[in-house]
């Protein structure tokens, strides 16, 4: 029993000595205030030398000083793990990459139109209503097809002189 008393006491210190310095810094505390704070609290100048006790002390007086401890909210999960990027980043990248397929010479019509009938086809999704995964496997396609196009394509070092 003693011993996960320990562990849980050691779990505690470390998120103590943090609460601790996050109010140190919210409540404005330079260093030699803080430090004459721990040494009138517990005898010692470093959060690091002290016990779970000793740390609740100094956090209790913190608190008393005007510091609250606010948790901070986990963000849910988004829906999307695949899309990394937010959706209006994807559309511009999917822009971007129907540029470069046309530059290549992959794509006859570069028209904002031309893109939307592709997505279309592709998705069965007007461009405005994609998903993230949605935009992230039209982007994963055009790579692919970028990729084909720069293999197939010979480079300028590789063409025969005339």
């Amino acid at each position: 029993m003693s011993q996960h008393k320990t562990k849980l006491t050691a779990l505690n210190k470390p998120k103590l000595i943090q609460l601790i310095h996050i109010g140190k810094s919210k409540l404005c505390l330079d260093d030699d205030t803080y430090r004459s704070l721990l040494v009138a609290m517990t005898s010692k100048d470093s959060t690091k030398a002290m016990n779970v006790y000793e740390l609740n002390k100094v956090l209790t007086r913190l608190k008393q000083l005007g510091f609250v401890v606010t948790h901070k909210k986990k963000d849910p999960k988004p829906i999307d793990d695949k899309a990394s990027l937010d959706i209006e980043q994807q559309i511009k990248l999917i822009r971007h990459l129907w540029l470069d397929l046309h530059a290549l010479g992959a794509v006859r019509n570069e028209s904002e139109q031309a893109l939307a009938t592709y997505i279309k086809n592709q998705t069965q999704t007007a461009i405005d209503d994609l998903s993230g995964e949605q935009a992230s496997n039209v982007i994963e396609r055009l790579k692919n097809w970028r990729k084909r196009v720069e293999k197939t394509k010979p480079t300028l070092n590789q063409r025969k002189p005339k």
